[in-house]
């Protein structure tokens, strides 16, 4: 185990170093002037440049990806043009509301997703099976953005059962806090509830028509076991892989729905800063969410061995 960790924690470092190039470039390319949009239409050109002198973006694509780099390597994603705080402290500032937002998300796909899987598969080829399966494909098809105006149309505006947006912190009560994410949390995740759903649909087929679940169900052991203990346990790396990706996925794609709902997180913060030429925050989120991203998949790739000692990680 040891020397299989310590294996992915070198990958992580290539993959990085890879993903740290391409975002610079792609913003190394990008159309736009920060110094243009700090001063505004009414700054002379000279004004702009010696600003552009000042930020340091008159130097060459390889001299401004070291220095950055080499902040980077000590810790220091570098500071904001227009917040003029450390990247790092932004990040950190918005990370509540997005990590909140990203768990009660994914609390929904595994609440809702996986007994829904479990019920079709149990149901394979009814009219139940067939709906469920149905509504799945409209849940991965629907655009979080355009679910979103739907639920604040049904829940805030007509029923007025939650606020239209809005973010309250968990200090102030769990209910209140609760009340604010509910429906951004269901835009994000519907996607990955029906995901999840069919993902344990299809895990749970394949592990029910095993000689070994049919001869429990032969030997007279309850239903409940074979499906719970002996069928689900059985299914359930594929379902943990899915919901590890999900998670990663969730926190990277929650721009649109923080932004319809005015939620205060990383993703809003991605958006203002791409519109503002913002560039070290938007490689620092980058940055950090690849990383959160690599760092999900090693722990779920680790539940592997412990969910199924048939795995072996060392080799």
């Amino acid at each position: 185990m040891k020397t299989y960790l310590l294996k992915r924690l070198i990958s992580l470092i290539p993959t990085l170093l890879i993903v740290s190039i391409v975002v610079y470039l792609i913003i190394y390319l990008t159309p736009g002037d920060p110094a243009e949009v700090m001063l505004g239409d009414s700054a002379t050109d000279e004004q702009v440049e010696a600003l552009r002198e000042e930020m340091g973006l008159n130097d060459s694509f390889v001299q401004r990806y070291f220095t950055w780099m080499g902040g980077v390597l000590q810790g220091d994603l570098g500071t904001s043009y227009f917040m003029k705080e450390d990247v790092t402290y932004s990040i950190v500032s918005h990370l509540g509301p997005t990590l909140s937002l990203a768990i009660l998300a994914e609390i929904f796909a595994i609440v809702i997703g996986i007994p829904i899987g479990i019920f079709a598969a149990r149901r394979r080829g009814t009219y139940v099976d067939q709906s469920f399966m149905g509504l799945s494909y409209i849940g991965v098809a629907i655009p979080s953005f355009l679910l979103a105006l739907f639920l604040i149309l049904i829940f805030s505006i007509t029923l007025k059962w939650f606020p239209v947006a809005g973010y309250k912190e968990l200090s102030e009560g769990l209910w209140e806090h609760l009340r604010y994410m509910i429906l951004p949390a269901l835009a994000l995740g519907c996607m990955h509830i029906a995901l999840t759903a069919r993902m344990t649909r299809s895990s749970m087929l394949d592990v029910l028509n095993l000689n070994f679940i049919k001869t429990a169900r032969a030997k007279g052991v309850k239903e409940s076991i074979v499906i719970y203990r002996h069928t689900l346990r059985n299914a359930l790396l594929p379902i943990i892989t899915i919901i590890g990706q999900n998670f990663g996925i969730l926190i990277a794609g929650a721009a649109v729905v923080e932004t319809v709902f005015n939620i205060p997180g990383i993703g809003q913060l991605v958006v203002n800063s791409i519109e503002r030429r913002d560039f070290p925050v938007i490689q620092g989120i980058i940055l950090f969410v690849t990383f959160v991203y690599v760092v999900i998949n090693l722990i779920v790739d680790l539940l592997y061995g412990v969910i199924d000692p048939r795995v072996k990680l060392d080799k």
